[in-house]
C-alpha cells in the first residue's frame, strides 16, 4: 500500500481551513468527485452498520432554496458541491438484517455464522429508551471528518457547516420521509483569491496542551 509522506500529511491538513468564499466558476473534476464520495462510504461506524445518507446537492435552484434557510451563506451556492450529511431516524431490526445481508454477500460466509453478531447488534438499536439519533448523528460527524480529510489530500477546499435550519433542509429535501435528517453540511470546491480567511494563519493549541499522556 502507498503511504503519504508524514510531513506531507501535515502541510495538507494544515493548508486546509474553513472556506468562507469559492470561485463559483470553479469545479470539482468529476473523478476527483467520485474519489471523495467514496471516501464518504469508506469512514468508519459503530458495528460498521452506516446509519446514514449523504444527500450531493447540485441543482442550482434547490441549492438557492437552501442557502435562503442557511443564513443566507454564499457557500451554500457558490461552492462546486454541496453535501448534506444525514443519520436515520429510525435506525431498527430491517437495518440490522439488511446489513448482515450485505456482510454475507461480500465476504462469502454463511448466514449463520453472523447470528451473535446480529444478536448484539438487535441488543443496541432495539434497546429501551435508546435515543438511536443522536447516537446516528455522532457517526455522520465521522464521516464529514473523512470527507474533509480526504479533499485536503486531493487539494480541494472544503467547509463544514452548522448554520442552517435542519427541519427547513428535511422538508425541501423530502428526507423526513426517506427516514432522514440533515445533521451537518459540506460544501467544497476551490477557494476564491479574495478570501482574506485563506491568508490567516491556522489557530491551534500546542499538542502538549491538548494531547495527555498517560
Amino acid at each position: 500500500m502507498n503511504s503519504i509522506a508524514p510531513a506531507q500529511l501535515i502541510e495538507n491538513l494544515s493548508w486546509r481551513y474553513a472556506t468562507k468564499q469559492f470561485d463559483p466558476a470553479r469545479k470539482i473534476a468529476a473523478e476527483h468527485w467520485k474519489t471523495l464520495e467514496e471516501a464518504m462510504t469508506l469512514a468508519p461506524s459503530s458495528y460498521g452498520l452506516q446509519p446514514w445518507a449523504f444527500v450531493v446537492v447540485t441543482d442550482p435552484k434547490v441549492r438557492e432554496k437552501l442557502r435562503a434557510v442557511s443564513w443566507n451563506q454564499p457557500q451554500i451556492t457558490d461552492a462546486s458541491h454541496l453535501v448534506v450529511f444525514c443519520a436515520k431516524t429510525n435506525l431498527g431490526r430491517a437495518d440490522v438484517d439488511r446489513y448482515i445481508d450485505r456482510i454475507v454477500e461480500v465476504r462469502g460466509v454463511p448466514r449463520d455464522a453472523l447470528a451473535g453478531f446480529r444478536d448484539m447488534m438487535l441488543g443496541t438499536v432495539e434497546a429501551s429508551g435508546a435515543n438511536h439519533l443522536h447516537w446516528n448523528q455522532r457517526q455522520v460527524y465521522i464521516a464529514l471528518g473523512f470527507f474533509l480529510s480526504a479533499a485536503a489530500m486531493l487539494g480541494i477546499d472544503a467547509c463544514p457547516m452548522e448554520g442552517f435550519d435542519a427541519a427547513k433542509y428535511n422538508e425541501i429535501l423530502g428526507l423526513s420521509g426517506q427516514g432522514l435528517s440533515a445533521t451537518v453540511l459540506a460544501t467544497a470546491g476551490y477557494r476564491s483569491p479574495g478570501d482574506s480567511y485563506a491568508s490567516l494563519k491556522k489557530v491551534r493549541f500546542d499538542a502538549s496542551d491538548v494531547i495527555k499522556r498517560v
